[in-house]
């Protein structure tokens, strides 16, 4: 007589889909992951700050992808230099990265002295997210469009400034820029950082003000601040119906800084490849794609290494010679 296994109990038995998507699930962290260890992320920034914010959803999701704690370590100042010495000196294993501003590599440098070379040094690896620049106002200005802006600046020489969050940067460049081709006076006013800068505007005390339209962004839905054009080449999203410097004349007024991960120039071609997808698979789930959507971001389609490093290389080039025309100084 021939002995049939006795079959298993309906509650042992696995569908083999179901069998298939659970060795899947299992098997996913070892597809993304570059490391069996601990990994430590740097920001060039405060805790609680919108980069700071960016760089712990992205942490958390890597840290489920590849099966690894991912720590978040704030190194703030010198312009965003001690957070990349810090990153410069330690090993380039993979083990320590950065989530940075890519305006610490293409404007800082130009107005900041650095003990680093921003293109020789440090290897952009993913950029994530962009933000972009705009022009704002105070709600209270009588100028409701850009044409009028300028009609309004031009009655009132010599007597109205624009704001930026830092001498030196695209936010200084875009007043630099509009104020000559448009012909306008507007003085420039120097802030650390858009917050006080944009507090002034709301008040009135200044006229108007290039910021990120991360910071923006709220404002001009709260109704405390009114946007004038965009400085890009295309409209955004998340304000339609807000024109863009290029169609009202001027699009050499194209500003944005990408948000994303650097690492040392030392770090293995392989193993940045590595990291870059585990990122742009990091940035591309919903809970820190919707998250950074919501904090006025736009997404950014994965780049190859060679093309962001290009791409880093010509901002850098183009800050550097607005630079020199318009004789900012450090």
């Amino acid at each position: 007589m021939t002995h049939r296994p006795a079959n298993r109990s309906p509650a042992t038995r696995i569908p083999r889909r179901t069998a298939v998507a659970i060795l899947l699930a299992l098997a996913m962290p070892a597809a993304f992951a570059w490391t069996n260890k601990p990994v430590r992320m740097l920001v060039p920034a405060p805790a609680g700050g919108t980069m700071d914010v960016i760089a712990r959803l992205l942490a958390e999701q890597l840290s489920v992808d590849i099966g690894q704690p991912v720590v978040v370590d704030n190194k703030p100042g010198a312009g965003g230099g001690i957070a990349i010495n810090t990153m410069l000196a330690a090993p380039a294993d993979g083990q320590t990265i950065m989530v940075t501003a890519s305006n610490v590599l293409t404007e800082v440098p130009h107005v900041l002295k650095t003990t680093f070379d921003p293109l020789k040094d440090v290897r952009p690896v993913a950029a994530i997210a962009r933000s972009r620049l705009l022009l704002v106002g105070s709600p209270q200005l009588p100028a409701k469009d850009f044409k009028s802006l300028v009609s309004y600046v031009q009655a009132h020489p010599g007597k109205l400034g624009f704001a930026s969050y830092s001498a030196g940067t695209a936010s200084h460049y875009a007043g630099m820029i509009v104020n000559q081709r448009a012909g306008m006076d507007l003085q420039h006013v120097p802030f650390a950082g858009s917050g006080p800068a944009l507090t002034q505007v709301m008040g009135g005390q200044i006229a108007v003000m290039y910021d990120g339209m991360v910071t923006s962004l709220p404002l001009i839905k709260a109704g405390k601040l009114q946007p004038y054009a965009l400085a890009a080449k295309t409209r955004s999203p998340l304000l339609p119906n807000v024109p863009t410097f290029a169609e009202l004349g001027y699009p050499e007024v194209d500003f944005s800084n990408w948000v994303g991960v650097v690492a040392s120039a030392q770090m293995p071609v392989e193993l940045a490849q590595k990291i870059q997808a585990a990122v742009d698979k990091a940035a591309q789930s919903p809970k820190v794609h919707d998250r950074m959507t919501a904090l006025g971001y736009e997404p950014i389609a994965e780049q190859p290494l060679p093309q962001l490093s290009q791409a880093v290389r010509a901002e850098f080039d183009r800050n550097a010679a607005i630079v020199k025309a318009f004789n900012i100084q450090p």
